[in-house]
């Protein structure tokens, strides 16, 4: 079977490649010329050079594929031109169904987010049954997740074998860039954390995200979207493990909201001046008033999803970390078997 997916050199991608060449599956991966693809350096894949936003290269890529699994995503919480944002993951998702539905794709696994699932105020744990309007997302990250969640489940309506996952918070290696969620735990590492806020996430190995894939793609209905997640933590609890592992202090400080809000507004502004990205965006602080908790049974019922270890996923990140020279000084203790279940 050949498998194309899109946004493999991304910390996600990467891991739905590295688990597909497991299973024995041919794998190309749809990449720009100019992108960044360490995460793939010795990997036996296909490379498909092209961009979602060029129809012609989506067609070129798509010869003799079976599966997609359509990863790729701009995940930013702040863009000097929001329109980039809502390109690459709208218009790019809508192009890439459109062209997988002439190549008659037998399975599309659509990565959207569980920010389009969690509402601003909720009284139960939402899941997938959870519908919420445009209007309820904050920012123009979750709103592009939202309205290319909806290209989706279009083309499933249109009779399109399409199913959508939505990841929580994945933790683990390879997170290069790093992600928002991966910023948090390389200050933390770097004692840049002197203080936390009173939020939320759910949290998953990302190695089990990806397992969640192609669990999705053998056993997920049409139409249908599955939550892949684990485990439901306070930041305060998240420091917590991080502290446990790694040996730096857990930050005792709990910031009401309206500091970092007002933080984050100076940042803004300041950050406009200049004319660099902000490095408290408002989006983000404006998203942590939340907490994101979700229940995750439906995956694990449908999909036999079961979720490994999360402390172990984040040694794991702190080993990469560490071995890649993000943190600046030496852990103590070593951070192996260190964690607490």
């Amino acid at each position: 079977m050949l498998s194309l997916i899109t946004g493999a050199n991304g910390f996600i991608g990467s891991h739905v490649t590295r688990f597909l060449l497991q299973q024995n599956e041919q794998v190309r991966v749809l990449v720009r010329p100019q992108s960044d693809r360490r995460l793939l350096e010795g990997l036996p894949v296909e490379l498909a050079y092209g961009d979602l936003r060029d129809t012609t290269s989506l067609s070129d890529s798509l010869r003799g594929v079976q599966r997609v699994y359509h990863v790729a995503a701009d995940y930013r919480l702040w863009a000097k031109n929001p329109r980039d944002i809502y390109e690459s993951n709208v218009t790019g998702t809508r192009n890439l169904l459109e062209a997988s539905r002439k190549a008659a794709v037998d399975r599309f696994i659509y990565t959207s987010s569980v920010g389009t699932i969690v509402p601003p105020h909720p009284r139960t744990l939402p899941d997938e049954d959870t519908h919420l309007q445009l209007s309820d997302m904050i920012g123009h990250y979750k709103r592009s997740k939202f309205l290319a969640e909806q290209e989706a489940f279009e083309a499933a309506r249109q009779g399109q074998p399409v199913v959508i996952v939505n990841p929580t918070t994945p933790v683990g290696p390879g997170d290069w860039k790093p992600t928002p969620t991966g910023r948090i735990i390389l200050d933390f590492l770097n004692g840049q954390i002197p203080a936390y806020v009173d939020t939320g996430l759910n949290f998953v190995a990302v190695e089990d995200v990806a397992s969640g894939h192609w669990l999705a793609a053998e056993h997920g209905k049409v139409g249908e979207r599955y939550i892949l997640g684990n485990r439901n933590l306070t930041l305060k609890q998240l420091l917590q493990i991080l502290s446990n592992i790694s040996g730096r202090p857990m930050p005792r400080i709990r910031l009401p909201h309206a500091v970092p809000y007002l933080a984050a507004l100076a940042d803004s502004l300041v950050s406009s001046l200049l004319r660099r990205e902000p490095r408290i965006p408002l989006e983000g602080v404006r998203m942590a008033r939340h907490k994101m908790f979700v229940a995750v049974t439906k995956a694990q019922k449908a999909l036999e999803f079961h979720p490994g270890s999360l402390e172990g996923a984040l040694e794991r990140a702190i080993h990469w970390y560490c071995d890649n020279g993000y943190v600046k000084t030496p852990l103590r203790p070593p951070v192996a078997g260190a964690h607490t279940a």
